[in-house]
């Protein structure tokens, strides 16, 4: 009887091509994650099949190749990066006598170890408990004695049953502590809706540079490496725009080609912060031979994600391996489309700054309003928001005040005093009678 090991990082890897030979692309970006997870390599091992065998994924000639590679490499495990089902998981391991672990538990090791922030530590479990409750039935194959006979009847269903009610326990309580923890995002998110702060958002394939880009554009410090999943948690800082004007920067966490649905699902708050950004920074490996595969697979998940349709700008970084000069391309509209740049070195950057500030630049408002007496409160926040330029008494209370400030923060700001701006008979309404322009309207960008 087989007994899976505690430890060892020796692996041996798999990939198999289904209907056509695996590609160097697919074989490349395997390895990778496998030395992401701290594994050391020793070897790879090829093959195509038209469909995968029910009980081994592989054929009995590949499964015997695979035992004699593990037998004389010496491999602790095998990685095979495709995505197993627990009784084929558990039929290799009998078979090959080593522990096996596919696709989708070798990214959620990885995440499990780059997890840093509470929500992240917890999401990252939840992912993986859904991910083993299907397959406890391998670590108790010692106490399964329910076929009678003297010495063979045991508890093991018993330890087996107990083990998935605290399973189910657990994610019971995670789900509950993660939708704490949603609430509070989407308390926060509101509140930046509110002030009309615009979100920036990092999204595009693991190891683009998205984390380099960040730090760059916000001057912040967060952990960058040439690695898969380098960062996990998303963080959020301030993005300084021409203008005086300001945003918010999030980088999210690296998609990945057939990225696990449990981590989808498991992730949902943090891929939040693409659904509900203003716009999308999709960051692309511009000397990746392959990015035009890595960009159709993020435009997948963030279909599945629902943030398909928000605008984006493609950021090719890494310009600098290329000996491209950094440039801007632009659509039929005048409109952003492309920015090549180097985050690594910072030159574009500023063509990148320039482009959100082009995008996000609202329609910066110079005019008079009037408020009546009884909206004082709705004074004070426009002198909070340093966009009063003048100010002047009117017979019998009013108040005649020259502004200056972006469209989105003055409709916000009349949106939450209940100032309405179709009625002509309040303040902030588009009527002559109030809003007297008595300057230039113009556009910042």
């Amino acid at each position: 009887m087989f007994e899976r090991p505690r430890s060892g990082e020796r692996a041996l890897l798999v990939r198999i091509g289904l209907g056509r030979p695996p590609s160097k692309d697919e074989l490349s970006e395997f390895e990778a994650l496998a030395r992401s997870a701290g594994a050391t390599v020793l070897g790879l091992i090829t093959g195509t099949r038209r469909t995968p065998d029910p009980r081994l994924f592989v054929g009995s000639g590949k499964a015997e190749e695979i035992r004699e590679q593990v037998r004389s490499l010496g491999a602790d495990l095998v990685l095979f990066d495709h995505a197993l089902s627990p009784s084929q998981e558990r039929n290799l391991e009998a078979f090959l006598q080593c522990r096996v672990l596919d696709r989708t538990g070798l990214i959620l090791d990885i995440f499990a170890q780059r997890a840093r922030s509470f929500e992240g530590k917890l999401q990252v479990e939840l992912a993986q408990l859904k991910h083993i409750s299907t397959r406890l039935v391998r670590g108790w194959t010692h106490l399964e004695r329910q076929k009678g006979g003297i010495g063979l009847r045991g508890p093991g269903e018993t330890q087996l049953e107990t083990d998935r009610r605290l399973i189910g326990n657990r994610i019971k309580t995670l789900n509950a502590r993660l939708d704490k923890v949603v609430r509070q995002r989407e308390t926060t998110r509101r509140e930046r809706k509110r002030a009309a702060v615009p979100t920036v958002t990092l999204v595009g394939y693991t190891n683009a540079g998205k984390s380099t880009l960040f730090n760059r554009l916000t001057g912040s410090q967060a952990y960058a490496a040439d690695q898969l999943f380098a960062t996990l948690d998303p963080t959020v800082r301030r993005l300084d725009l021409p203008d005086a004007r300001h945003a918010l920067l999030a980088d999210t966490v690296g998609f990945v080609r057939d990225l696990p649905h449990e981590l989808v699902a498991a992730f949902r708050s943090t891929l939040q912060e693409a659904r509900e950004a203003t716009l999308l920074l999709h960051v692309i490996d511009a000397a990746d031979p392959n990015r035009s595969e890595r960009i159709a697979q993020v435009n997948e998940v963030l279909r599945d994600v629902g943030a398909g349709d928000l605008p984006q700008i493609e950021v090719y970084n890494k310009v600098d391996l290329l000996n491209e000069v950094p440039h801007v391309e632009r659509g039929e509209d005048g409109g952003v489309r492309r920015v090549w740049l180097s985050a690594q070195t910072g030159a574009g950057t500023d063509l990148l700054i320039a482009a959100i500030g082009q995008f996000l630049g609202p329609e910066l408002i110079h005019r008079h309003i009037v408020l009546k007496p009884e909206d004082g409160r709705a004074r004070a926040k426009f002198f909070a928001a340093g966009a009063v330029l003048s100010e002047k008494m009117l017979p019998g209370g009013a108040i005649d005040l020259e502004v200056s400030m972006p469209r989105r923060a003055f409709e916000a700001l009349c949106r939450s005093e209940q100032l309405d701006l179709e009625e002509p008979d309040k303040t902030c309404a588009h009527s002559d009678a109030f809003l007297q322009s008595r300057g230039s309207t113009s556009w910042v960008g």
